[in-house]
Order: structure tokens, then C-alpha cells, then sequence
């Protein structure tokens, strides 16, 4: 007898809201098994290069500090 067989015959002779709590926990073991596909190293640069012109790799951090919003 397999395991789905056995759950089944359990959850069969439960009443219908613990029947319900195996079912939740079922499908949140189901749900933490999720296939996770990692982030693609492919970057797309022409994002970059819009604002290239607004930053040359050099930056004051006091300047980043001195803001009325940060007053």
C-alpha cells in the first residue's frame, strides 16, 4: 500500500475539519516544494545607460548626507 492510499484511508475516518487540516498541511508541503529558479546572470547594461552620463563612478559621501530630507 503506498503512501497516498494510507493518508487517504486515514483522512476517511476523520471528521471533515480535521480532514480539512490535513489538507491545508498537505498543500503547504506541497507549496514549500516549489521548484526555485535562480535569478539569470544575463544583465541588461542599457538600463545603465541611460544614467551614464549622470554618474562617472566617483561620489562625495558627505554629499549623499547633506539633504533636506535627511535634516
Amino acid at each position: 500500500m503506498g503512501v497516498a492510499e494510507r493518508i487517504y484511508e486515514l483522512v476517511q475516518s476523520l471528521p471533515e475539519d480535521r480532514a480539512a487540516e490535513v489538507l491545508d498541511f498537505a498543500e503547504h508541503v506541497k507549496g514549500r516544494a516549489a521548484v526555485v529558479f535562480h535569478a539569470s546572470r544575463a544583465i541588461d547594461f542599457s538600463l545603465f545607460d541611460q544614467v551614464a552620463a549622470k554618474y562617472d563612478g566617483k561620489f562625495d559621501r558627505d554629499a549623499l548626507y547633506d539633504r533636506a530630507c535627511l535634516r
